[in-house]
């Protein structure tokens, strides 16, 4: 692309913002990506909207601090190789974060176009083609280490942070087996986000050039069950723990007992072994003509609204008790569930399951009212008396977030935090046991699958300078 006179307007002056997606009613009939990808021409369009700004507010606000107007610039000019060559710099997901990243809370929502009244540059959708273009003309390059260390790494958990840091450190030659309690690795990527966001094939190919470069990956083992922390620990020269936070915050109102509701990741990893191909259980939860209540505000609880849309459900009602512009999901995901047809009751809490004949048939909810604002805190809710409505319901699926599991079961000795999770030494992944280090959720709680990549790449490289000198501070 040809330098812009001084005369002539920036792009973003004479261009729209555009990211087409699939028709709403088109797209509920599949679990296919609903963003159309785009032509190469109109790829190059979007990317030279970049204003190349003095401050890259996008690159501040990415968590991998990646160099967005770098690689749009070269995008921009149809040098889409050594724009992959950027990405993938400071990113082993490229491809996968440009899909899932909730970008209008991050890159996006700090792009100075967006600041000053211009919509923001599609950063996302150009990030996941560039990785896109990267695999198709087989510009991704396969691990080959220069040289072998000789030395071993178990990696406890096949998401987001095991697999970067996995990547990472094979690349620098160590010899790495990751442990994972599915039977596919992949974790979150896999059994969690639905393919309408990130098709199973994008991530497996990832899976695919580790196994390639030599990554072990051990499947259906769960750290307690099959083998213990301290077996790892003499198995391996270091280990790191990025097992995810999976244990449910249940709905604590009258009426919900055993069987009552259903838990969000369970209604998710059920549609995703149907998208991958896995015959049925007999206890598998399907929301097909069924009146569905999905309670919560999250991402998670926008994967599971769309998905039982997806799955043909009669009717499907989300209870949030804060407002829209409280809620902690991303608002593009609460865009494209009210395009599906989903009902948001905004500022309803549930009060209680009502039951008909021994089978929930109802949500009672209460309305709520926000309490004035106060600097530097979240605002309260309070229940506003005599607003109590019914939300006709026979599947209630609780989508109310992530807690730590009793990860002190491990090893007596492992530090944990308040709240349960690993605790690491000050901006370190060092864990209070020598070797041991810790990344992704099960350090900063349930979060956003950038984060992981991030503390995976970061844990990486501080295991490998543990290696190197033999040095490690651990957690008090």
């Amino acid at each position: 692309m040809q330098q812009k006179g001084p005369s002539e307007p920036r792009g973003f002056v004479v261009q729209p913002r555009r990211l087409p997606k699939a028709d709403a009613t088109a797209r509920v009939r599949d679990f296919g990506e609903i963003i159309v990808k785009p032509t190469a021409e109109a790829l190059e369009t979007q990317a030279g909207r970049c204003t190349d700004c003095g401050v890259p507010f996008c690159q501040n606000a990415c968590p991998l601090q990646n160099n967005i107007p770098d690689w749009l610039n070269l995008a921009a000019e149809d040098d889409l190789r050594e724009a992959w060559r950027v990405a993938s710099a400071t990113s082993t997901m490229p491809e996968i974060c440009g899909r899932i990243c909730p970008q209008d809370r991050l890159c996006e929502g700090s792009c100075t176009l967006n600041q000053s009244g211009w919509e923001a540059v599609t950063i996302g959708s150009v990030e996941a083609f560039i990785g896109d273009t990267a695999f198709d003309n087989g510009w991704v390059e396969p691990i080959r280490p220069a040289h072998e260390r000789g030395e071993s790494v178990g990696i406890v958990g096949a998401g987001p942070a095991g697999l970067a840091a996995a990547d990472r450190l094979r690349e620098q030659g160590y010899a790495v087996t990751v442990y994972d309690r599915h039977d596919r690795p992949g974790g979150l990527l896999i059994y969690g986000i639905p393919g309408f966001k990130l098709e199973k094939r994008i991530v497996q190919r990832r899976i695919d050039r580790l196994v390639d470069g030599g990554v072990v990956f051990v499947t259906g083992c769960e750290v307690g069950r099959d083998v213990t922390l301290p077996e790892l620990r003499e198995r391996h020269d270091a280990v790191l723990l990025a097992f995810g936070v999976y244990q449910a915050r249940a709905l604590q109102v009258p009426g919900a007992g055993p069987g009552d509701t259903v838990a969000a990741l369970d209604f998710l990893i059920h549609q995703n072994r149907r998208d991958l191909g896995d015959a049925a259980g007999a206890d598998w939860h399907t929301a097909e003509g069924r009146e569905v209540v999905v309670v919560g505000g999250g991402d998670t609880a926008m994967d599971c609204v769309r998905t039982a849309i997806r799955q043909g459900a009669k009717s499907v009602t989300c209870l949030y008790r804060r407002d829209r512009e409280n809620m902690p999901g991303s608002a593009r995901e609460v865009a494209n569930a009210e395009e599906e047809g989903v009902v948001f009751e905004w500022l309803a809490a549930p009060k209680a399951l009502m039951s008909k004949r021994d089978q929930v048939a109802a949500v009672r909810a209460a309305r709520m009212a926000l309490s004035e604002p106060e600097f530097g805190k979240r605002r309260e809710i309070v229940p506003v008396a005599g607003t109590d409505f019914d939300v006709k319901a026979d599947m209630v699926i609780e989508a109310l977030g992530f807690e730590p599991e009793a990860f002190a079961a491990h090893d007596p000795d492992l530090a944990l935090t308040d709240w349960g999770t690993l605790k690491v030494a000050g901006r370190s992944s060092a864990t209070s046991l020598p070797g041991v280090f810790a990344a992704g959720d099960a350090v900063r709680g349930a979060s956003l699958v950038v984060w992981a990549v991030k503390d995976g790449q970061d844990a990486a490289a501080e295991i490998d300078r543990y290696l190197r000198a033999g040095t490690q501070e651990v957690a008090a």
